[in-house]
């Protein structure tokens, strides 16, 4: 098998492939025979038609069924042997098939080649996270008002399951201290992901673009079901929903393949949890400063 590849862009590949000798002969063979074993001809049992009139009435089925057999073997050989990571379904043009030899051309995507720059070791500025008074007192106050009663004592913190109204007020203010804590993480690791990102400049692959594109309509297609929104206007906004979405499709895209670039080369382990792994790697090899 001879192949050539050919760099379209950064996210393109063409990929011209030749097969000939024994391979075509064989696949030809195959066909044909499971051609005769089915095939019926006046004047003869399955499975005892001449080759010559098999040859003469099924040449044409036989051409093509090579084609759809042969093509997609003879593909993803050449993909292997090129060591192309391909994220869709190729475009195949160009097909020569005879019964000497197979030649066609295959467009394909592939996961893009991304130069990293530098993800280790990036500076993270945080703040020490305290539960102010006035955070707790806005939530009691909530909490007060939420109950319409004109007291906070110990036998309304009993009635919430705390022994005191003190053990109720500790909760709070831990609570108020989690809220603040994991509101600022969220914030360092967007920042942290975005900074990575943005400093990055490659091909996103379309065909993963559109993937995401339709899962996030689709969710947000069934958030309006939810809300109550008829059939009728939901599907009369989805070109405009589409549109809105494409951006946050890419750049959820682009994110993704970078989180995964760097996951290769730290050894990180490509499935569900990737991401998570991949920040919780970035935010240890961070370069860490406490500000005021």
């Amino acid at each position: 098998m001879k192949t050539e590849v050919k760099k379209i862009d950064g996210a393109k590949r063409e990929i011209i492939v030749e097969v000939s000798g024994d391979i075509v002969k064989n696949k030809f063979a195959d066909v044909f025979k499971k051609i005769g074993q089915e095939a019926k001809v006046a004047g003869f049992r399955p499975g005892h038609v001449p080759q010559d009139i098999l040859e003469k009435n099924f040449s044409a089925h036989a051409h093509d069924q090579v084609l759809r057999e042969l093509i997609p073997e003879v593909y993803n050989q050449a993909i292997e042997k090129e060591a192309l990571d391909v994220i869709d379904l190729p475009n195949i043009s160009d097909v020569k098939l005879d019964r000497q030899a197979l030649s066609f051309k295959a467009e394909v995507e592939i996961t893009p080649e991304i130069e990293l720059k530098k993800y280790k070791g990036r500076k993270i500025e945080f703040k020490k996270i305290q539960a102010s008074p006035e955070d707790v007192k806005r939530q009691i106050d909530a909490l007060k008002e939420s109950r319409k009663i004109d007291v906070l004592d110990d036998n309304f913190a009993r009635g919430l399951g705390y022994a005191a109204m003190a053990d109720l007020q500790k909760a709070i203010e831990m609570q108020v201290y989690l809220t603040a804590q994991n509101q600022q993480r969220q914030k360092i690791e967007s920042e942290l992901i975005e900074g990575i990102v943005k400093e990055l400049d490659f091909k996103v692959p379309q065909a993963l673009v559109n993937r995401q594109l339709e899962d996030l309509v689709r969710q947000t297609k069934l958030d309006l079901a939810i809300k109550g929104l008829p059939r009728e206007k939901i599907e009369a906004e989805e070109k405009r929903i589409s549109e809105e979405l494409t951006p946050q499709a890419k750049d959820q895209v682009k994110t993704y393949l970078v989180l995964s670039a760097i996951a290769r080369k730290e050894n990180i382990a490509i499935d569900d949890q990737m991401p998570r792994k991949v920040v919780e790697f970035l935010l240890k090899e961070a370069d860490w400063k406490e500000i005021n």
